[in-house]
């Protein structure tokens, strides 16, 4: 057991008890992002005429700009869209390796459960860029489901990028933590390091190349980026740095539009993307293990509730690895893994008084922490959960000169040890833990929510469902309290849990390896609820600068027209 570094206040489990944040009360419509003001952009567009579809994609704009650390143009993500109508779809435009990717690519290191190799050359540097589909897919929504122009969605964050925002001390730390990798790129320098250090709390950051990028995109279209001057831009780069994307990985990305992996619990509709994201199949697989027991009852937080969760999330992850990768080149089972049938049978290998090892091997930990994601409902019920990703801090830490655009470091979520299910091959979809879901109760919006965190994403999101619908709590408690995870190496504890010593000494009775070390498990989780009443609940926690906002009131009373009057 690991010693503890610091302490998180005693979280109060009573429903209604107080939060470090407020949620956000609205009956027109809602956005929630990791951001403030991504949110208010998201709201500016439901106010200009736009849908839930362009509150959101306009959302995302913004948080590449004011979360740069966690999202760009070049990066990868899932877009989880359902309809007024009923009509629901998910737009893959996650990453994929370069034509020239070969499994032999990086130089591993012996032992590594991080995806480590030689040099660090798969996380940060020109090598570690896969091909972002980003944009294509944020375009791609717009077009097909939104109501506004892209200049329309994208003017926000234009704004934004051009007249500057506030750096937030979160903002500050991610730059402090990586300082030494972004001085290596003199365009990501000049933005995150003015005067040679990182930007200063409270100062304003301008990112006036990446304004001049936004707008041509607005006005160009995705073409910009997908076999336009953008495009030249990233490929002329990677060619002068030893970089192995081309203009032909470029121009052939496509992005893919899927049908939802959906699952039930308790009466609430789960829906959200399938694979290449793992995230919403395994969320469901936990919950049909979840929903034999009385988990109101053993209480949250309580020793018994979290064996039951620590064990549930290991068969998980035992499946994630022996299941899951590009379904182009893999069959995954979905419907057997998202079965009630299914969740019986590993119910009944669950022991509620001993920590147990499942079938599969302990998947390396690939995937970072940092990502971003939003969710919109407008006054019509259209919905969006999007999550997207530059992967680690700042991605690639590489801005492609004159462009203002941060590249990913997708490369590093594959295995570099060859011959292994997701080790490195040419035009391959990297595996994702992505987890927009969207929720439905009697096939209506009940709300929307997604987490950053890596592979921790879908624990986390699992996590505050069973604490609005089993533990009672309000929307804002359920995203603030503290979480747990497990995958099989050790049982994470995060800080504030009720009777945080005497759980420890519990759960290590139960012959867990226990750490204490985290401040948080997973990061930023943000959504909404729709209550009966038509009032939207927004909230956002506080593992992340986000926050809910929405809008409610209306247009005036207006009496019917008196006929005009003639003289």
């Amino acid at each position: 057991m690991t010693t503890t570094t610091t302490a998180r206040p005693t979280f109060d489990p009573t429903p209604g008890a107080s939060t470090l944040k407020r949620p956000a009360f609205a009956s027109k419509g809602m956005v929630t992002s990791n951001h403030p003001l991504a949110s208010l952009a998201g709201n500016e567009i439901l106010l200009q005429g736009g849908n839930a579809v362009d509150a959101a994609i306009g959302t995302m704009f913004a948080l590449s700009v004011v979360e740069p650390m966690m999202v760009t143009i070049f990066g990868a993500g899932f877009i989880n869209i359902r309809l007024a109508d009923g009509t629901s779809t998910v737009i893959d435009n996650y990453v994929v390796t370069p034509e020239a990717a070969r499994p032999d690519l990086f130089d591993p290191i012996p032992g590594g459960l991080n995806h480590e190799v030689q040099g660090d050359l798969n996380r940060h540097g020109h090598l570690s860029v896969a091909v972002g589909g980003t944009l294509k897919g944020w375009s791609q929504a717009v077009e097909q489901y939104g109501r506004l122009s892209l200049a329309e969605v994208v003017a926000p964050a234009v704004r934004f990028a051009r007249y500057g925002f506030l750096v937030s001390p979160f903002l500050r730390r991610c730059i402090r933590q990586v300082e030494d990798q972004l001085a290596r790129y003199p365009d990501s320098a000049k933005v995150f390091l003015p005067n040679g250090r990182p930007a200063e709390v409270g100062t304003r950051l301008f990112r006036p190349e990446y304004a001049d990028t936004l707008e041509a995109i607005g006005r160009d279209g995705p073409g910009y980026l997908y076999g336009g001057p953008l495009g030249r831009a990233i490929a002329d780069d990677m060619a002068a740095n030893g970089g192995i994307i081309t203009m032909a990985d470029i121009e052939s990305y496509e992005t893919f539009e899927r049908e939802p992996v959906r699952g039930n619990y308790r009466g609430i509709e789960i829906v959200g993307p399938p694979p290449p994201s793992s995230g919403p199949t395994h969320a469901i697989e936990i919950l049909n293990i979840l929903e034999g027991y009385d988990v109101g009852k053993m209480g949250y937080g309580t020793p018994e509730s979290l064996q039951l969760l620590s064990e549930a999330m290991k068969i998980a992850f035992a499946d994630r690895t022996k299941y899951m990768a590009d379904p182009l080149t893999v069959d995954v089972p979905l419907a057997w893994l998202t079965s009630k049938r299914y969740a019986e049978q590993r119910r009944g290998e669950i022991d509620l008084a001993r920590a147990q090892q499942y079938e599969a091997t302990i998947p390396p930990d690939g995937e970072s922490q940092n990502t971003t994601t939003c969710a919109a409902i407008d006054a019509e019920g259209n919905v969006v959960a999007t999550t997207n990703t530059l992967h680690e801090l700042f991605g690639s830490k590489v801005t492609v000169p004159g462009t203002g655009m941060l590249l990913n470091d997708c490369m590093q979520l594959m295995d570099p040890v060859p011959g292994r299910t997701n080790s490195i091959a040419p035009r391959k979809r990297v595996l994702s833990s992505m987890t927009p879901v969207i929720l439905l109760r009697d096939g209506r919006p009940m709300g929307a929510m997604g987490a950053v965190g890596g592979l921790r994403i879908f624990s986390a999101v699992t996590q505050a469902i069973v604490n609005v619908v089993d533990h009672g709590m309000p929307l804002q408690q359920a995203f603030e309290a503290p979480r747990v995870f497990d995958r099989g190496i050790v049982l994470e504890l995060e800080h504030g849990l009720p009777a945080y010593d005497a759980l420890v000494e519990a759960m290590t009775a139960r012959g867990h390896r226990v750490d204490t070390s985290l401040g948080r498990v997973a990061g930023g989780i943000n959504g909404f609820l729709v209550h009966d009443d038509g009032m939207i609940e927004g909230a956002a926690c506080w593992r992340a600068d986000g926050a809910p906002l929405g809008y409610s009131g209306g247009d005036a009373w207006v009496d019917e027209e008196p006929a005009l009057r003639v003289n």
